[in-house]
């Protein structure tokens, strides 16, 4: 992909996500993501209804006259995309690769959070930490992240979500919200996820294509692992083949979502043939539910 090609999807991609952002997601955002607590603003003189427990005694004294303290929420929040950039992520049955979703998924995010002062960082992982853009604000930036995101070239095909969960942990130190987005097409990361959200708020969104779970009959196809280059031959006219390989992806998706559940982690599962503002609103109004 050439350079003027680059600029064309970037800004497809910003029209798009932007437009989502600003119609649909941001007031979501904002009250589910409300910040860290309440910080210290000023003193004012004491009124009527003021509860006496907010009554600054220093300043009381100095004047003689009661002064209370005024607090305000403080704003501002970071947030984290950690994102699979793996080779499972190069597929998709119809118009649209995983890859391609999660670009737009993760460029919603970024511009919802901008929009409310947030920082916004990415890391980029297959089996390492392929990329790791320090949390910024503006749009500059997320102009940046998209850039990367769309021309990004990975250095390795597999998928370690343990790894890229732990260099996240040991990065970011202060609590943020980070959103793991990937097809989880991995093992053993369950720890590295019950570690990384006692400190912070964990989020997961888990990108899949219905051919994946479900062959079609299209005879004798010869299919290889996108991770591992290995190669063989399905009869894919073969229904109990084909029935084998629903219950496997059925299996895997119960496993995933309980171990989701067991860490305490929200998700939403996003789709390639479907609209994923669906499942994102209902993600994020779960969560104000619980605000």
């Amino acid at each position: 992909m050439d350079a003027s090609e680059i600029v064309k999807k970037v800004r497809k991609i910003e029209i798009k996500t932007r437009g989502l952002s600003n119609q649909i997601f941001s007031g979501e955002y904002h009250s589910v993501f409300k910040g860290r607590g309440m910080s210290f603003s000023e003193v004012r003189e004491y009124q009527y209804g003021d509860d006496i427990r907010s009554i600054d005694w220093n300043v009381t004294a100095r004047m003689n006259h009661p002064y209370v303290k005024i607090f305000e929420e403080e704003r501002e929040l970071t947030v984290m995309l950690l994102i699979d950039v793996s080779g499972s992520n190069d597929f998709g049955s119809g118009s649209q690769l995983k890859t391609e979703m999660i670009t737009e998924i993760a460029a919603v995010l970024a511009f919802s959070a901008i929009q409310n002062n947030d920082k916004v960082g990415v890391i980029f992982f297959s089996d390492i930490i392929e990329k790791f853009i320090p949390p910024k604000k503006g749009s500059t930036h997320i102009l940046r992240i998209i850039r990367e995101l769309v021309d990004f070239r990975r250095t390795s095909n597999k998928t370690n979500i343990s790894e890229a969960v732990k260099y996240f942990t040991n990065v970011i130190k202060k609590k943020c919200t980070m959103f793991l987005i990937s097809d989880f097409i991995d093992d053993d990361f369950e720890n590295a996820l019950k570690i990384a959200n006692r400190k912070h708020d964990l989020i997961a969104i888990q990108a899949q294509d219905y051919v994946e779970r479900e062959l079609p009959n299209a005879g004798l196809v010869r299919m290889r692992d996108a991770e591992t280059g290995k190669k063989m031959w399905i009869d894919t006219s073969n229904a109990a083949v084909r029935q084998h390989y629903i219950n496997y992806f059925l299996l895997f998706d119960k496993k995933l979502h309980e171990t989701f559940k067991r860490c305490g982690i929200d998700y939403a599962v996003v789709n390639t043939n479907q609209d994923y503002v669906r499942p994102l609103m209902n993600l994020f109004k779960k969560r104000e539910g619980r605000a």
